[in-house]
C-alpha cells in the first residue's frame, strides 16, 4: 500500500494491493516510512555481524508493533529479520496465516507472553515457539501429549535474573522445571532467555553485568539438569543492550523500540557512543498528521477550550484539529505542547479534548484555508519527536507511541 498526494486527507488517496483507490478519512493519520524501517534494521544487522558466531536478528512486534500497526509493519519487517517476537499467541498464529496467504517461507516466531495449555497445542501445530516461565506450564504437558503432535512444542526457558517479573529464579530452576524432563516428548527446549531490569536508565552497567552472570549460571544449570545436547538460542539483549552491551548479544538480538527509530533513553545514546566509538543514526518510522477541521480568527480576549484555561492576548488565528486524547494524544500535554504547521511550531491552546486540539496558527498561515498539522515527525526544517511530546506529557516515548489508537489510519510511504 502506498500513499499518494501531498500527505493530507483532503488530497491523499490510498492505493491498495488490488489497485482500488479510496479517499482518506477526514481525521488524523499515521505515516510509516518503509525506508526508515529498513535503515534501522541495517543498523542492527551491522551490530549482529560484529564478532562470532553469527547472531539472529529479531523484531519485537508486541503492542500493535509499538503502536505503528502490526498489519502494516509485518509485511515490511518479515523479509528483513530472522525472528518475530510477540506477546500474544493470537498475533503469532496470524503470522502463520499471513505466510500461507503470501506463500512465504516461515520465520521463527516466539511468543514471550502468557499461554494457556490449549494455546500451547495450537502453537505446536503451527511450529511457533513459546516461553516457559513458571511451573504452571506442567499443566500443558498432558494436553500436548494427548494432542498426538507431529512435532514437540519448541520452548525457551525464561530465567529471572533480577527483573523480578516472570521466569524461574536460580533457586527455582532445579525444583520447578522437572516437568520438562517428564514431558520431554512434547517439550523441546531450544532456547533460554531473560530480561534486563536497568540497562536504559544508567550508563554504568554493574547490575546488568550481574544479571549476565546469573543468566550464564542459570543456563549452565539448566543444560546439566535437562541433559541438553544441542545448542541453545540465548537471548537477553533488547534495544539498549544490543547497542551498548556487546557481551549480552549472545545468539539473538531482541530489538523493540529502536527498530522503530527511537533511542531507548539518553543514557543509552551516551553509552552507545562510548562503546561503539560513534553514534549510529536511528530514523523514526512514524509521523502523525492531521487535517484541520476549522481555521478562523478569534478576537482578543476570547477564551479557548474547556475550563477557560487559555485567553487570547491578541487577535488569534486558530486551527481546530479533529484529534484528541481518544486518539492517543496525551491530555497532560495541555498548555505545553506544540504541533508543526508549514514548518513552524504552533502552540496547543487550552486543554487537550477527547476529539479536538486547538492550536495558534497566526504566524504559520496567512489565511483561513484548510491546513495540515504534524503532531509527530518532520515538517520543513522543524521536527517534533515522540520524546518531546512524552516530555510535555510527563511520560516516556514508549507510552506515547503504543497508546496511538488502533482505529487511526496507518499509511505506508516510501
Amino acid at each position: 500500500m502506498r500513499a499518494r498526494g501531498d500527505g493530507s486527507p483532503g488530497e491523499m488517496t490510498v492505493e491498495h494491493g488490488g489497485g482500488s483507490r479510496e479517499p482518506a478519512a477526514q481525521s488524523s493519520w499515521l505515516e510509516l516510512s518503509a525506508a526508515s524501517l529498513r535503515h534501522n534494521v541495517e543498523v542492527f544487522r551491522a551490530l549482529e555481524a560484529t564478532g562470532a558466531p553469527a547472531r539472529a536478528l529479531g523484531a519485537v512486534l508486541k503492542g500493535n508493533a509499538y503502536g505503528h500497526g502490526l498489519e502494516q509493519v509485518l509485511p515490511l519487517v518479515h523479509p528483513l529479520v530472522d525472528i518475530l517476537y510477540f506477546i500474544t499467541p493470537q498475533d503469532a498464529l496470524a503470522v502463520r496465516a499471513f505466510e500461507r496467504e503470501r506463500k512465504l517461507a516461515p520465520r521463527q516466531v516466539l511468543v514471550i507472553g502468557a499461554i494457556s495449555p490449549e494455546e500451547a497445542v495450537a502453537l505446536a501445530r503451527e511450529g511457533v515457539d513459546a516461553v516457559v516461565a513458571d511451573s504452571a506450564w506442567a499443566e500443558a504437558g498432558p494436553r500436548l501429549r494427548a494432542a498426538r503432535l507431529q512435532h514437540p512444542l519448541r520452548v525457551h526457558v525464561h530465567i529471572d535474573t533480577g527483573l523480578g517479573r516472570e521466569g524461574f529464579t536460580l533457586e527455582q530452576l532445579p525444583r520447578d522445571t522437572g516437568f520438562l524432563t517428564e514431558y520431554r516428548d512434547v517439550f523441546e527446549v531450544t532456547g533460554v532467555l531473560s530480561h534486563f531490569a536497568n540497562t536504559e536508565d544508567v550508563t554504568e552497567q554493574a547490575y546488568a553485568l550481574a544479571q549476565l552472570e546469573a543468566f550464564e549460571a542459570g543456563t549452565a544449570r539448566l543444560v546439566e539438569q535437562l541433559s541438553l545436547k544441542g545448542p541453545l538460542q540465548r537471548h537477553i539483549a533488547a534495544s539498549a543492550a544490543s547497542l551498548s552491551l556487546p557481551r549480552a548479544r549472545y545468539e539473538a538480538l531482541r530489538v523493540g523500540i529502536s527498530l522503530y527509530g527511537f533511542w531507548p533513553s539518553p543514557e543509552t545514546r551516551l553509552s552507545t557512543r562510548l562503546v561503539l566509538g560513534g553514534l549510529p543514526t536511528l530514523k523514526p518510522v512514524l509521523s502523525w498528521r492531521c487535517r484541520s477541521q476549522v481555521v478562523k480568527w478569534l478576537p482578543e480576549g476570547s477564551y479557548v477550550g474547556y475550563g477557560c484555561t487559555y485567553r487570547c492576548p491578541e487577535p488569534t488565528r486558530i486551527a481546530v484539529l479533529p484529534v484528541g486524547y481518544f486518539d492517543g494524544y496525551p491530555r497532560l500535554a495541555s498548555g505545553k505542547a506544540h504541533v508543526l504547521v508549514n514548518g513552524r511550531r504552533c502552540p496547543v491552546l487550552g486543554r487537550v479534548m477527547m476529539n479536538h486540539l486547538i492550536v495558534d496558527v497566526t504566524r504559520a498561515t496567512a489565511d483561513e484555508r484548510p491546513l495540515t498539522a504534524t503532531l509527530l515527525g518532520h515538517d520543513g526544517g522543524e521536527t517534533l519527536p515522540a520524546e518531546t511530546l512524552a516530555g510535555w506529557a510527563q511520560t516516556i516515548h514508549y507510552e506515547v507511541v503504543t497508546r496511538l489508537g488502533s482505529h487511526l489510519r496507518r499509511v505506508v510511504v516510501d
